[in-house]
Protein backbone atom coordinates (compact mmCIF):
# COMPACT_ATOMS: atom_id res chain seq x y z
CA UNK A 1 0.00 0.00 0.00
CA UNK A 2 1.34 3.15 -0.82
CA UNK A 3 0.71 6.12 1.51
CA UNK A 4 1.14 9.73 1.12
CA UNK A 5 -0.09 9.73 -2.08
CA UNK A 6 -1.24 13.31 -2.30
CA UNK A 7 0.43 15.44 -0.16
CA UNK A 8 -0.40 19.64 -0.24
CA UNK A 9 2.25 21.82 1.52
CA UNK A 10 3.41 25.26 0.83
CA UNK A 11 6.82 26.26 -0.61
CA UNK A 12 8.25 29.73 1.04
CA UNK A 13 11.02 32.02 -1.06
CA UNK A 14 11.87 35.11 0.99
CA UNK A 15 8.37 35.99 2.37
CA UNK A 16 6.34 34.93 -0.35
CA UNK A 17 4.33 31.30 0.11
CA UNK A 18 3.25 29.50 -2.53
CA UNK A 19 0.69 26.44 -2.50
CA UNK A 20 2.27 22.81 -3.40
CA UNK A 21 1.19 19.74 -4.21
CA UNK A 22 2.90 16.48 -4.52
CA UNK A 23 2.14 13.52 -6.18
CA UNK A 24 3.20 9.95 -5.12
CA UNK A 25 2.65 7.56 -8.56
CA UNK A 26 5.89 6.67 -9.92
CA UNK A 27 9.24 6.13 -9.43
CA UNK A 28 9.77 9.81 -8.32
CA UNK A 29 7.01 12.18 -7.39
CA UNK A 30 5.61 14.97 -9.40
CA UNK A 31 5.73 18.41 -7.67
CA UNK A 32 3.66 21.72 -8.52
CA UNK A 33 3.66 25.18 -7.37
CA UNK A 34 0.19 26.80 -8.22
CA UNK A 35 0.95 30.98 -8.48
CA UNK A 36 -1.29 33.69 -9.68
CA UNK A 37 -0.74 33.40 -12.97
CA UNK A 38 0.59 30.02 -14.26
CA UNK A 39 2.74 26.69 -12.17
CA UNK A 40 5.74 25.17 -11.76
CA UNK A 41 5.78 21.11 -12.22
CA UNK A 42 8.64 18.59 -12.13
CA UNK A 43 9.00 16.94 -15.63
CA UNK A 44 6.66 14.44 -15.22
CA UNK A 45 4.17 16.67 -17.13
CA UNK A 46 4.68 16.67 -20.30
CA UNK A 47 5.17 20.34 -21.86
CA UNK A 48 3.72 19.56 -25.62
CA UNK A 49 0.62 18.64 -23.79
CA UNK A 50 0.51 22.14 -21.78
CA UNK A 51 1.51 23.82 -24.47
CA UNK A 52 -1.53 22.30 -26.70
CA UNK A 53 -3.51 23.33 -23.72
CA UNK A 54 -2.37 27.05 -23.51
CA UNK A 55 -1.05 26.67 -20.22
CA UNK A 56 1.72 29.79 -18.65
CA UNK A 57 3.95 27.00 -17.20
CA UNK A 58 7.89 26.10 -16.45
CA UNK A 59 9.56 22.86 -15.99
CA UNK A 60 12.11 21.88 -13.38
CA UNK A 61 13.52 18.29 -13.20
CA UNK A 62 15.53 16.29 -10.16
CA UNK A 63 13.38 17.76 -7.68
CA UNK A 64 11.72 14.69 -5.22
CA UNK A 65 10.57 17.15 -2.39
CA UNK A 66 9.47 20.79 -1.66
CA UNK A 67 12.94 21.34 -0.66
CA UNK A 68 14.25 19.96 -3.67
CA UNK A 69 12.56 23.34 -5.45
CA UNK A 70 15.07 25.79 -3.78
CA UNK A 71 17.71 25.03 -5.96
CA UNK A 72 15.78 24.08 -9.22
CA UNK A 73 16.08 26.28 -12.60
CA UNK A 74 14.28 26.41 -15.17
CA UNK A 75 14.32 23.54 -17.66
CA UNK A 76 11.27 24.10 -20.32
CA UNK A 77 8.76 26.45 -20.44
CA UNK A 78 5.77 27.11 -22.15
CA UNK A 79 5.54 29.72 -24.90
CA UNK A 80 3.21 31.30 -23.12
CA UNK A 81 5.69 31.70 -20.15
CA UNK A 82 8.21 32.54 -22.50
CA UNK A 83 5.45 35.73 -23.49
CA UNK A 84 6.00 36.74 -19.82
CA UNK A 85 10.04 36.53 -19.93
CA UNK A 86 10.36 33.13 -18.45
CA UNK A 87 13.18 31.08 -20.00
CA UNK A 88 14.75 27.83 -19.43
CA UNK A 89 18.13 28.57 -16.91
CA UNK A 90 16.26 30.87 -14.72
CA UNK A 91 15.65 30.48 -11.21
CA UNK A 92 12.59 28.79 -9.56
CA UNK A 93 12.73 31.82 -7.40
CA UNK A 94 12.87 34.36 -9.82
CA UNK A 95 10.39 32.38 -12.51
CA UNK A 96 7.74 32.37 -9.49
CA UNK A 97 8.03 36.25 -8.74
CA UNK A 98 7.34 36.74 -12.35
CA UNK A 99 4.02 34.06 -12.32
CA UNK A 100 3.14 35.94 -8.97
CA UNK A 101 2.77 39.19 -10.20
CA UNK A 102 0.00 41.00 -11.49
Amino acid sequence: MVKNIVVEGTVKFDEKTYKALKLHFGNIPLLIVKTRRGYVASTYIDVSAAEKLGDVACFVSNVKDFSDLHNAKIKHVTSWAEDLGLRPGMTLKKALEILDSE
